[in-house]
Order: structure tokens, then C-alpha cells, then sequence
């Protein structure tokens, strides 16, 4: 597919859930002891190198063929600190492109963050601010997860705001835990007033896992009706990023402020899914499926269990 006709600029922004992207150091404070040479993964630098130099090779493809370049700005999740995100960006892939990266440490228990890489040339850093979500346990102890990244920056001489997410995981359960991403929706939402209070006329774009699909409470209680989330027409065809049980998930969304649709300096284009057929699995029962690094305990050196996800983007 050739890169759509347009006499205005395009850009892409995208978002990628990089499937537990941890170095292979045991940080005594976090539970990732899994992933290290004598973890249960067996995760060596050779592994780690080679799903570095995996991933990036998928960043700059993503709404390439529509856009013509490179993403101007990337929301990652699942990387386990700055160390890894220099990696990222100092990769053969992504170094030609002289990206930057806003990374902030949160209280994870496994010491998974979200972090924003950005293309120095395209998009103008302005400022950058990290939001706990602050959660209990059933016995009133803190839970700790990530923190909702705020990056505000200019595109294309226009600023916009983005937030990076990774909401509380269905691990025990999407009943148990549905209240942890209402209060990830509700924080969320804070911001946004706190921005919308500052400038009534903000384009806000909020990307990122949620762990909840577009018709789910959490996201519906997130949308309000000053957002809107292109991902529901997408919902509707059936497609998804990640799989469960032989069901697929659109957890990963990008949801934007209802300005992108109007007669703004930026304006959407159109939402899709980088689900190529190198990033599926090519036989057995998971044909089709993300083709992940891990299953189980068996390293099939894949790129990850979610496809990304992207928005084309145009200056007016």
C-alpha cells in the first residue's frame, strides 16, 4: 500500500506492548528474577539483543506504508527500566532517527514501566510528568502497578498531549480486578480536567494497554463524551491485538480528544492495527496468533504476545 494522498504533513503515533522486556540483571527489588541466566527463562544478553534488535525492527515499519516515514512518537509498555529504553533507542533500527525517550521509575512490582520515544526532529518536547495509581489489596495493603505517563510536546508547531498507560492486568481474574482499571479510567480522567482547566482547547491523546476493551466500563467511564475512541469500529470488525483462550482482546487502543475530528491544527486520519503476517505465528494451533517471545518457559524468540497499534495523524 502506497502512503496516502494528501497535500498536508502526516505522522504516525503508535503504541507497543513490548512483552516483559527485561535486561538480564536480577534487581533485588523487583520480582524479576525470572529473567536472568538462571531464571526460569534462561534469559541470556544473546536473547535479550536479539528482541531488541526484533522490536525495533517492527517500530519502523509501523504506518510506514501509509505515511511514509517513521512514527513520530512511540508509547511503549512492559520495559523494565531506562537501561533497556537507551537500548531501544540506540539500536541499528531506531539510532538513525535520533530518537529521545521520556522513561520514569514507578512502583511495579515486577518493575514493568511504560515509557514515550519521540523523534527529536518531529516532535518538540515540552514537558513530562508521572502519575501514581494508588490501589489497595484485599487486605488494605498498597498495590503497586504503573504510573500514567504525561508527555506534553509540540507536533508539526502544535502542542498536543499525550498519555502513556498500562492498566492493572486480568491476571486473577477481569472480575477482581475490573475496580483497579475504573480507578486507572478515573485517574485518567483527573489529568485530563487538570489539563482541560489550563487550556479548555487541549488535544489530548491517551494510548496504551488498558487490559479492558473500547466497550468495557473502564472505557467507557475514561471516554466521557470529550473523547472518542476510533477503536470501537475496529471492535466491531472482530479484530484484536492480543489473544486468550483462542479469543482475541483489543486491549491496546489510542483514544483522542473529540478536537481531532474538528477544525484543529492536528487532525485524525484513521486508527489501525500492525498485525503483519511476520509478527503472527505461521503453523500449528496459535496460527495467526502475535508471535511472542515466550510461551511458557520455551523461548520461540518471537516479538511480542500484542500487535501495536496506531493512529495517522495530519497538520492542517
Amino acid at each position: 500500500m502506497k502512503a496516502l494522498l494528501s497535500s498536508k504533513e502526516l505522522y504516525t503515533a503508535a503504541f507497543y506492548n513490548l512483552e516483559n522486556l527485561f535486561d538480564v540483571r536480577d534487581d533485588a527489588d523487583t520480582l524479576d528474577e525470572d529473567f536472568s541466566p538462571k531464571g526460569k527463562k534462561k534469559w541470556t544478553k544473546k536473547r535479550y539483543y536479539a528482541k531488541i534488535n526484533r522490536l525495533t525492527s517492527v517500530m519502523v515499519q509501523i504506518g510506514v506504508e501509509k505515511v511514509g516515514y517513521v512514527p513520530a512518537f512511540i508509547g511503549i509498555g512492559e520495559v523494565e527500566n531506562e537501561a533497556v529504553v537507551k537500548d531501544l533507542i540506540n539500536s541499528k533500527h531506531l539510532r538513525p532517527y535520533n530518537f529521545g525517550y521520556i522513561h520514569t521509575n514507578s512502583s511495579d512490582e515486577r518493575g514493568i514501566e511504560v515509557a514515550f520515544l519521540y523523534r527529536k526532529s518531529i516532535f518538540e518536547l515540552l514537558d513530562s510528568n508521572a502519575h501514581p495509581l494508588f490501589l489497595k489489596d484485599g487486605h488494605g495493603r498498597r498495590d503497586f502497578t504503573r504510573d500514567v505517563l504525561h508527555v506534553q510536546g509540540k507536533l508539526a508547531g502544535n502542542t498536543i498531549h499525550v498519555l502513556v498507560n498500562h492498566w492493572p492486568s486480568r491476571r486473577t481474574g477481569s472480575g477482581f480486578t475490573d475496580e483497579k482499571r475504573v480507578a486507572a479510567a478515573d485517574l485518567v480522567r483527573s489529568i485530563i480536567e487538570n489539563i482541560k482547566r489550563d487550556n479548555s482547547e487541549a488535544q489530548i491523546i491517551v494510548m496504551g494497554d488498558f487490559n479492558d476493551e473500547p466497550y468495557s466500563n473502564s472505557i467507557q467511564r475514561l471516554k466521557h463524551d470529550d473523547l472518542f475512541n476510533p477503536y470501537e469500529i475496529i471492535k466491531n470488525r472482530g479484530q484484536g491485538t492480543s489473544t486468550h483462550a483462542r479469543q482475541w482482546f483489543l486491549f491496546d487502543q489510542i483514544i483522542m480528544s473529540q478536537n481531532f475530528q474538528a477544525d484543529f491544527p492536528i487532525r485524525f486520519v484513521e486508527a489501525a492495527i500492525f498485525n503483519k503476517n511476520f509478527l503472527t505465528e505461521y503453523k500449528g494451533k496459535r496460527k495467526g496468533n502475535p508471535f511472542r517471545t515466550y510461551l511458557g518457559r520455551k523461548h520461540q524468540g518471537g516479538y511480542s504476545d500484542h500487535f501495536p497499534v496506531y493512529t495517522v495523524l495530519e497538520s492542517v
